[in-house]
C-alpha cells in the first residue's frame, strides 16, 4: 500500500471530483483539517461515495434521542468487537473530542465495559455488543432493557441501525485496509 493510499486496493479517486464532490471535501478540510480516508477511499465511485456520505450523515448527525456522543460510542463498541484499526482510530477520536475526556476515548477503544458510564449508555452498548457479537440471539428481553432505561422505541431503531452500519463499515474497512488518517491519533488529548 502506498504511504498516501486511503487503502490497500488500487480504485483511485475520480479525477477530477465533481464540483460538489469538490466541495464537500473542501469543507472537510477547512472543519476537519484533512479529508477522511474513508471519503477518499468511496471516491472511485461518486455513486457510491454519495450513498455512503448520505447514510453516514443521517444516522449520525440528523435528529435522534440519542447524542451524537452516544452514536459515537456506539460505533466505537462495535468497532471494538470487530477490531476495525480505522474506525477505532477515527472515531474514538470523536468519542475524546465530543465528551471532552480523553480518557473515555482510550478505554472506549479498549473495553467500553471499563468505562464509568450511566445506566442508558451501559444498555445501549450492551445491545450493541450483543447485537454484533449473536444478533440472532436478540429479543425482547433486549428491546425491554432499553425501553427500562429509558429508550423509546425510535431510539432502539436508531441505536440498531448505527450498529448495524458499523458493522458493515467495519467489514469493508478491515478487506480494503483501510488507513486511518495520521491526524486522528493527536486529535483531542
Amino acid at each position: 500500500m502506498k504511504d498516501d493510499a486511503p487503502t490497500a486496493l488500487d480504485l483511485p479517486m475520480v479525477d477530477p471530483l465533481p464540483p460538489e464532490t469538490q466541495k464537500y471535501f473542501d469543507i472537510c478540510q477547512d472543519k476537519l483539517g484533512m479529508v477522511p480516508n474513508v471519503l477518499r477511499a468511496y471516491a472511485f465511485d461518486i455513486d457510491k461515495l454519495n450513498a455512503f456520505t448520505a447514510l453516514y450523515n443521517d444516522l449520525m448527525l440528523a435528529d435522534s434521542g440519542l447524542s451524537k456522543l452516544e452514536r459515537e460510542m456506539i460505533a466505537v463498541a462495535v468497532s471494538s468487537v470487530n477490531k476495525c484499526y480505522y474506525c477505532l482510530v477515527a472515531h474514538g477520536a470523536a468519542v475524546r473530542q465530543l465528551s471532552g475526556d480523553p480518557a473515555l476515548g482510550e478505554q472506549m477503544v479498549m473495553n467500553w465495559r471499563v468505562a464509568k458510564l450511566d445506566a442508558r449508555q451501559t444498555a445501549m452498548l450492551a445491545f450493541a455488543t450483543k447485537l454484533t457479537e449473536t444478533p440472532h440471539l436478540m429479543g425482547e428481553t433486549d428491546r425491554k432493557g432499553l425501553r427500562d432505561v429509558g429508550f423509546t422505541d425510535r431510539d432502539i431503531w436508531d441505536i440498531a441501525s448505527v450498529a448495524g452500519f458499523f458493522n458493515m463499515t467495519n467489514r469493508v474497512a478491515s478487506a480494503s485496509e483501510m488507513a486511518p488518517n495520521p491526524e486522528y491519533h493527536a486529535q483531542a488529548r
